[in-house]
Order: structure tokens, then C-alpha cells, then sequence
């Protein structure tokens, strides 16, 4: 019999089950299990009146408890009556697997959670974060909407090659600081690596920008009167440290608007300034202001140009429905408009190159490069040929069949052009859509999935066995009878002054002396404080 979390993985396409873990559920530690008692009881105490009135609701309504660390089996029972389910990952995914699956209504849950050292707040993605920071306010049917549109909008962005090695120089960071085996000087390498690939973005891209809307809105978005607002960001929600200072007088509050798509932010710290919503209609209005912009909804030149510096492989969505996935390297001007926001007479893309129809593909990728000339004209299925558009484009040569041509040459204006003599060639009378990433990115990842550099290794996976490795075995044991004590409820003092004593010898472990504190009654569950 499969599991919920079975049937929701074998529901996924198959180029992003590539991406899902098993949670191994059994490989909590008792002091992991510590962590988010400790996490969920300030949490739970403190965000009662400031949250979004769905929380605590919605906390019960996505299989939530403030005990134990959740299972996705439970979670996934409970997700499905709100139309919505979730899959376990191991920390950092692609941005593009990330908005895919949320555009799906599926919630991407990094297994790992944080260690006690850095349970106020950790860049990290991890359990605390993705379920009881994302989860709860699924729970109102609009908000949920909401983060399947975002999603949507974020997977439709063009990503620059930049954008990607940002990408891989923060998972690397956040694989580093979790493991406890990490040096001094792999931390500062990291760190450095982080810095170069910030600072060699020749541009923001669309990604970039629908990223920083994703942040202050989902991640760290507050609702409401702009004086007295309440939280619903997860990243707000899953932090003791921020859900206490980001309402305070010393986090300025702006009204949201699609300047924050503008606004960048940094993850090693508390923000200084949030944005908030009226409600969450206006959250949709924001989306759609913001989504106006982008190449996926304007096309034509705007978008050509954005997918000609992202450098990175795209998709032009022709007049007829037909989509051309590659990178565009190349755009010849025409000498008068074609259309309406289209003054290009030639767009070049180099291969691969895969052709589809409404997100699905037509036969395998092609290698060579694809020509798209836009104006009015109809290329014969074959022989001599021989386009003169109103661009001022002239292209002749031989027509093979399927959009492949050979012998090709070409003037624009009467300047002779620089051609590859042989390229499949699409004629388009307007460009309506230019979006990020493969038109059908199934049928890409089956040709290229293995040449992603991030299936190469587990770095999360080695983090999280050296930080089980890094728990002394003595302290492991007292973790272990605290939780066992914990779920019997067979209390005894003696037994409880003795585990008491034997803490000492870890010194800097102070989450076991608060949960034994607790059990003696010596500190009420809601008020325990971290002092790490």
C-alpha cells in the first residue's frame, strides 16, 4: 500500500522527482526532536496574536503539532483537503524546481532542521522554515492561491547565467555553515564565493526581481493596517528571533508595491525594512503590476533582449503556438517595425534546440541553430526558396524539409549577412511570449538532466550524517531518555537531578538543561529562552 507522500511523489513529472528525498524520518536525533519543541513552543506563544488569525488554525489544518517534528505522510493527509501537497528535499533546489512545484501546489520541505547553535534563525532552508513557516496559511484558500501564482510567475522569469552561479554559491554556504566538521577557512571560502558571484551580476534579471517580490511577500511579508500590522511571510514565521524584531519600531514598515521587486535584501540578517499588504487581494495586484513587465507577458523586443544577455536557454512562443527553446546570441534590426513592439528582423538561437507546442515536444533536440525571422512570409516544406519580408530581410536557399534549410544566404537592407549555412528556420508574423527556461522542461531534463551539475554529489546529505556524528554518544543517551521521559510521562525528580548533573559536562549544550528545566516545573514550556 503507498503512502500519502508516495502518491503525491509518483503525481510529479518525472524531471522533478529527480529532485524529492525520502524525510528517513527515524533519523530525527532526540536533540533534533529538541529543537523543534524549543522552536514551536516560543513560536506558538509568541505569534498568537501577531500572526495572520489563520495560523494557529492553519498550524492543526497542515498536520502541524508543536511535540514532534512533523511527518509528511500526516502532513500530506492533511495538505490534500486544501488542494494542495508536499515532497521532501534536500536543502537548496534549483529556483526553476522550486516555483514549478509551487505553481503546482506542491510545498518543496527541506528534511534537514536546523542545530541548536543556530535555532533563532539559519539561511538554511529546513523543516522549521518549509512546514511551519509555509504551511499554516495555506490554510486561507486565497493566500493559497496566491503562492501557486507567484510560483507560476517565478518559473515564467529568464534567469541569467549569473543568477546560477549565485544559486550554487549559496546552497554551497548554507551546505558549509550546517556542517559542524566545516574549518575556519572553508567557511571564508564559501563565503568569499558567495561575494564574487554577487558582485559579477552585469545586470538584475527578471529572475532576480521576481525572487525579491517572492521575499517580501511569501518569505517575509506583513498584512494589514501598516501600523499595527500581522505576519504571514514564512521566513517571519519560522524565526523566533525575527517574529520578535520585525514588529518593533525599529523595522520600517513600507506599504507594498512593485518597488519591492526592486528592493534587495540580505539573508545573513535581520531586515531593516518589510512590506505590507492591505489584505491579500492586494497581494494579486501587485503580482499582476509586477507580471506586466516581464518578457513571458510582453514579448516582442523586450523580451528578445532579455533572453539575448541572459545568456542562458529560454523559449520563443511564435504567432502559430510553436515554441523554440535555446539560447538567443544574436538579433539583427529591421529597418521598420514588424509589429507592434517588434522592430527585430532575425533572432538567432544556438543549440541544443528543441521545438514544442504548448509545452510539449515535437520529436528530440536538435544541435546546429535556429533562425527566426519575423514578418510575413511562409517557408516552403521544400526546395528553392526564396523570403523577401517587410523587415527589409532577404533570406534564400534550400528548404529540406521540417524548417531545415541549406545553402543559405541572406541581405538585410541590401548588406550581405554573415549566415550558418545550414540551420532550421521559423517565420513568425509577432513574438507574443519570450519566458524562461525550456518550453517543455520534461522533455529537456530526459535529454540533458544528467549534465546538471546539481545532481553531482550530496553535500546536505554529508552535513547532515557529520552533524549526527558531532552528537557525543553520553549526549545523545540524555537526549534520548529526556524525550522518552517526555513521551511516558513516568517522572522522577531523582532521575531528572541526575540527567541535570550530567549536563554539565556539555557545557555549551544549553537546549537539554531548558528541557530538563521543564520537566521540573522550573520554567513554564512558553517561556524558555535560548541563550546560546
Amino acid at each position: 500500500m503507498t503512502t500519502p507522500t508516495e502518491r503525491t511523489i509518483a503525481r510529479l513529472p518525472a524531471h522533478l522527482r529527480r529532485y524529492v528525498v525520502a524525510q528517513d524520518y527515524a533519523a530525527y536525533t532526540p536533540r533534533d526532536q529538541a529543537v523543534w519543541r524549543h522552536i514551536l513552543g516560543q513560536l506558538r506563544g509568541h505569534l498568537g496574536d501577531k500572526a495572520h488569525p489563520v495560523y494557529l488554525e492553519g498550524l492543526e489544518a497542515t498536520g502541524i503539532g508543536a511535540e514532534a517534528i512533523p511527518s509528511l505522510d500526516e502532513m500530506n493527509e492533511k495538505l490534500s483537503k486544501l488542494g494542495w501537497s508536499c515532497v521532501a528535499v534536500r536543502g537548496f533546489i534549483p529556483p526553476a524546481v522550486f516555483t514549478e512545484l509551487q505553481a503546482l501546489g506542491v510545498l518543496a520541505i527541506a528534511a534537514d532542521i536546523r542545530t541548536h547553535e543556530h535555532i533563532q534563525y539559519t539561511p538554511a532552508p529546513d523543516i522549521v522554515h518549509e512546514s511551519a513557516g509555509h504551511a499554516p496559511i495555506i490554510a486561507n484558500r486565497r493566500y493559497a492561491e496566491y503562492l501557486k501564482a507567484v510560483g507560476m510567475v517565478g518559473f515564467k522569469a529568464i534567469a541569467s547565467v549569473e543568477d546560477q552561479a549565485v544559486f550554487e554559491a549559496i546552497r554551497n554556504l548554507s551546505v558549509v555553515k550546517e556542517d559542524p566538521t566545516a574549518s575556519d577557512a572553508e567557511i571564508a571560502h564559501a563565503q568569499a564565493r558567495l561575494e564574487v558571484a554577487n558582485a559579477s551580476h552585469r545586470y538584475i534579471s527578471e529572475s532576480t526581481r521576481a525572487s525579491r517580490l517572492y521575499w517580501w511577500t511569501a518569505e517575509y511579508g506583513l498584512v494589514g493596517d501598516l501600523e499595527k500590522p500581522r505576519i504571514y511571510g514564512a521566513g517571519l514565521l519560522s524565526s523566533i528571533g525575527e517574529a520578535k524584531h520585525c514588529l518593533t519600531s525599529k523595522v520600517k514598515k513600507l506599504p507594498l508595491s512593485t518597488v519591492c521587486a526592486d528592493t534587495d535584501y540580505d539573508i545573513t540578517c535581520m531586515q531593516p525594512q518589510l512590506f505590507v499588504a492591505r489584505d491579500f487581494e492586494h497581494l494579486f495586484e501587485v503580482l499582476a503590476g509586477f507580471e506586466s513587465t516581464l518578457a513571458w507577458k510582453r514579448g516582442g523586443d523586450l523580451g528578445l533582449q532579455e533572453a539575448l544577455r541572459a545568456r542562458t536557454v529560454n523559449h520563443l512562443v511564435l504567432a502559430d503556438g510553436r515554441e523554440v527553446t535555446g539560447k538567443v546570441v544574436k538579433l539583427l534590426p529591421a529597418v521598420k517595425d514588424v509589429a507592434p513592439g517588434l522592430s527585430t528582423s532575425l533572432a538567432r538561437l544556438d543549440g541544443p534546440i528543441l521545438i514544442s507546442r504548448n509545452g510539449h515536444a515535437d520529436g528530440k533536440p536538435f544541435t546546429g541553430a535556429a533562425l527566426v525571422a519575423f514578418g510575413e512570409g511562409t517557408l516552403p516544406e521544400r526546395g528553392n526558396f526564396r523570403l523577401a519580408l517587410d523587415s527589409g530581410l532577404v533570406l534564400e536557399g534550400f528548404a529540406v524539409g521540417g524548417g531545415e534549410v541549406i545553402g543559405l544566404r541572406g541581405t538585410l537592407a541590401g548588406r550581405e549577412l554573415v549566415l550558418p549555412s545550414m540551420a532550421r528556420l521559423y517565420l513568425t508574423e509577432r513574438l507574443p511570449s519570450v519566458a524562461g527556461g525550456p518550453a517543455d522542461p520534461g522533455a529537456w531534463d530526459r535529454w540533458f538532466g544528467e549534465l546538471d551539475a546539481f545532481t553531482v554529489g550530496d553535500g546536505e546529505a554529508l552535513a547532515r550524517e557529520r552533524k549526527a556524528q558531532a552528537l557525543h554518544p553520553s549526549l545523545a543517551e540524555l537526549y534520548t531518555e529526556v524525550r522518552r521521559i517526555r513521551e511516558t510521562g513516568q517522572l522522577s525528580a531523582e532521575r531528572l537531578e541526575q540527567i541535570a548533573r550530567a549536563s554539565s559536562d556539555f557545557p555549551s549544550d544549553w537546549l537539554l538543561r531548558a528541557e530538563v528545566a521543564e520537566l521540573r516545573g522550573e520554567v513554564p514550556p512558553l517561556q524558555r529562552v535560548a541563550h546560546a
